[in-house]
């Protein structure tokens, strides 16, 4: 993150922090790096001295206070302290150092497949706790997202609000960046987490191509894109488009949710970092190394989203009880497949042309036999046999 010195206008201590340089300025305030007496690092936000008397903007800097407060969870900067009444109102969070995702992008260019993917993947889970605490956005953008060492982190819930309410506007403006915003805040609708999700699709988008999805131009042409136009997403890889054109859906309720984003992301993001094509083998998706994050098997989360994913809207992945054998594809509802079709591979173990049903405790059928439990029954037949063996010969002797 650029830091700047400070100006001569600039105060140097706040409440009980001894401000250093600044790391920025936006339509609320001034951001600076300040510390405490322990030596402690924080973002310390102020409102301008000229809006410190506006009530509305007073309240909006109250709700990202509370906002911060409320979110709990590793995808924001954890709120230190805070000032309300002060004459210019303050809050300072722990300092999370590196660049935002527009700075990166903006400098080194887009990033692959496999970072977009880790980075959506890590934003979406944010999203989670961001909504599970009543809170929507609303203003999500590369700009509000800092890459750190730990992971990226959201900031700047300066116009968030609860889930539901209406667009707050200016001057019959919507409030927010109009590249970035859904359609239903531009219509003044209420908010939803769904509005998170499209601004999260437009900044997946820009990673992948360090462009808008909808262009340039004034804040009118683009508002009118968004509501009247399709997202361009050529250059988004194209493991991704598929998942970022749904997030940009014109209607919130064809969006998908941020937790089936997240635990779309991860799979992709595993996928791409071991390079593996879509198209792969059932078995070698089988093989693919979960992420870590994963929610536990057998939560009421995990089993809504495995029956998601059996009914459509994902990459096919090999389910339990599919039709056509162990080695079959899952049946597509578009490209029904056969019941007594030839399996994609030889199989072992045909009783009457149909496959010797095998199945794990969990009831799935493995695509192929574990080898070392193979070996393992092996070993104990050969034992079993050589005991049999003598128990017969020293009953001959007898």
């Amino acid at each position: 993150m650029a830091m700047m010195r400070l100006r001569r206008e600039d105060p140097r201590v706040v409440g009980s922090f001894r401000l250093h340089r600044r790391l920025g300025a936006g339509g609320m305030g001034v951001v600076y790096l300040g510390s405490d007496r322990r030596g402690q690092r924080v973002a310390l936000k102020v409102i301008r001295p000229d809006l410190a008397e506006d009530q509305e903007f007073r309240s909006r800097f109250a709700r990202e206070v509370s906002a911060a407060r409320r979110i709990r969870g590793g995808c924001t900067a954890r709120l230190v302290a805070a000032d309300l009444e002060a004459e210019r109102p303050w809050f300072a969070t722990q300092y999370v150092p590196g660049p935002s995702l527009h700075d990166k992008v903006a400098e080194e260019g887009p990033l692959t497949a496999a970072q977009i993917a880790a980075v959506g993947a890590a934003l979406s889970e944010g999203l989670v706790a961001v909504h599970e605490a009543g809170v929507v956005h609303r203003d999500l953008k590369p700009s509000n997202i800092l890459l750190s060492p730990k992971g990226p982190r959201i900031i700047d819930f300066g116009i968030a609000w609860a889930t539901g309410a209406s667009t707050l506007t200016h001057v019959g403006t919507a409030v927010g960046s109009p590249g970035f915003l859904a359609p239903e805040q531009v219509r003044g609708a209420a908010v939803t987490p769904a509005t998170d999700v499209f601004a999260l699709g437009a900044t997946l988008a820009y990673a992948a191509t360090a462009d808008s999805p909808f262009g340039h131009g004034s804040s009118e042409v683009m508002l009118y894109r968004v509501v009247h136009e399709e997202p361009h997403l050529q250059g988004v890889p194209d493991a991704l488009a598929p998942l970022v054109r749904a997030c940009l859906a014109k209607d919130p309720e064809e969006r998908p949710s941020t937790l089936q984003l997240s635990m779309r992301l991860k799979e992709i993001a595993a996928r791409e970092a071991q390079g593996l094509p879509d198209g792969r083998p059932p078995a070698q998706r089988a093989r693919v190394e979960r992420p870590t994050g994963r929610l536990p098997e057998g939560s009421a989360d995990h089993a809504e989203l495995r029956t998601e994913r059996r009914t459509g809207g994902s990459a096919p992945r090999p389910q339990g009880g599919a039709p056509g054998g162990p080695h079959s594809r899952p049946s597509s509802p578009r490209h029904p497949r056969s019941p007594g079709g030839p399996s994609s591979r030889p199989t072992a173990g045909r009783t009457g042309g149909r496959p010797a049903p095998r199945t794990t405790g969990a009831g799935r059928r493995p695509s192929r036999p574990d080898p070392k439990l193979m070996r393992q029954r092996l070993i104990v037949f050969i034992v079993v046999t050589l005991i049999v063996a003598l128990g017969i010969a020293a009953a001959q002797k007898l």
